[in-house]
């Protein structure tokens, strides 16, 4: 099967979060040389396939997930019957991700006999909450000893054009509730009351858009960006008992969820407040030097003739799982431009390029230089 043909078969699952539609046992079947482990869990089915060819060599893992967001409404056809128009495929998941699962599955399939072992972790659970897909599969690995050394996320990952990006590392993500609490009162008499509005105000500039680190070369600035403000009864003549206001702070590497604490409690000193602070999931950074990193820029250049900028730009994936278990982890796919949205679509050209990539991966990773 061609790795177009494919993608065109696993884009006509109705695989919405968190129900594979039967696309996991596709795969299985499409792999009958790999072993299988199942682990579901939650109405979740995860799936790792792993094939040795001997056990001098590293363990590479092509991991990815299967689930889409539902399609919404504005689509031009089916979004589940995937239609091609001027080179382009359009269904739902032909971005995020089953072009990446479509190439990296032919690509294992087709791997010529190397040295280490080669396999694939799939999940139906990564546009939900996640937690009883990636996650889960990563600490039955560790048991059994299976975690992998180097591991490609096939997220879409190009800004502009295929080859332009890859991600060596995400921000972590913290997310802040702040309380300011005064006293209500009338607003013609302020003195009588404490307007949490204006004890707060003088302090704003140091909250928002405020950066906690500099940054550097591998991250952007964690920065604190407020995304709701809100006190008071939407009267004019009641001055409020408390402000509240949330933010979130997608952090590097250089910033902790105590740091915030600390800058927000200095922040609120003399203030009567709560703070309550979570974090949903934490920065990683694999090494620009290491091999994966090395091997895959190579390969897109090879094919592409475009030298990939090295990012840590976006939101998160499971890829923060791997780096939470020291696995040097890299996120490559086709150009993000319509994820979620309606009429997604991605190229063929893309996607025959990318299996192209991960063909020449493999065969680099695995080569036997005895």
């Amino acid at each position: 099967m061609h790795v177009v043909d494919l993608l065109i078969k696993l884009l006509s699952f109705r695989s919405i979060t968190p129900d594979d539609d039967g696309a996991l046992s596709f795969i299985r079947d499409y792999l009958p040389d790999f072993d299988a482990f199942w682990l579901n869990e939650g109405g979740v089915k995860n799936l790792f396939l792993s094939k040795v060819f001997d056990d001098k060599g590293p363990h590479l893992c092509f991991a990815g997930h299967v689930d889409v967001v539902p399609p919404g409404e504005g689509w031009q056809s089916d979004p589940f019957v995937p239609r091609i128009e001027a080179g382009k495929i359009y269904a739902r998941g032909a971005q995020d991700m089953k072009s990446g699962v479509a190439a990296f599955v032919q690509a294992c399939k087709e791997a010529e006999p190397g040295v280490g072992r080669l396999s694939l972790l799939l999940t139906s659970d990564e546009e939900g909450e996640a937690t009883h897909g990636t996650r889960i599969m990563l600490e039955a690995l560790k048991e059994k000893a299976l975690l992998p050394d180097f591991c490609v996320v096939a997220e879409p990952t190009c800004e502009e054009r295929f080859g332009d990006a890859i991600k060596i590392g995400r921000r972590g993500s913290i997310n802040g509730y702040l309380t300011i609490r005064g006293k209500q009162g009338h607003a013609a008499y302020p003195e009588k009351a404490i307007n949490p509005v204006h004890l707060i105000a003088p302090r704003l500039a140091e909250l928002a858009g405020k950066d906690l680190d500099e940054g550097d070369e591998n991250f952007a600035p964690s920065k604190i960006v407020i995304t709701d403000i809100r006190g008071g009864m939407e009267v004019t003549n009641v001055t409020p008992a408390e402000l509240k206001i949330m933010f979130n702070v997608r952090n590097s590497t250089k910033t902790t969820q105590e740091d915030v604490r600390v800058h927000i409690e200095k922040l609120c000193e003399g203030l009567a407040y709560d703070l309550r602070l979570t974090q949903g999931s934490y920065p990683f950074l694999t090494d620009r030097n290491s091999l994966i990193v090395k091997a895959i820029g190579e390969a897109i250049a090879e094919v592409t003739g475009i030298e990939p900028k090295l990012s840590t730009a976006g939101g998160t994936s499971d890829a923060r799982f791997m780096g939470a278990y020291g696995i040097d982890v890299v996120e490559f796919g086709v150009v993000n431009d319509t994820i979620h949205a309606p009429d997604e679509r991605t190229g063929i050209d893309e996607v025959t390029q990318l299996y192209e990539i991960f063909a020449r991966l493999i065969k680099s990773i695995m080569k036997d230089n005895g």
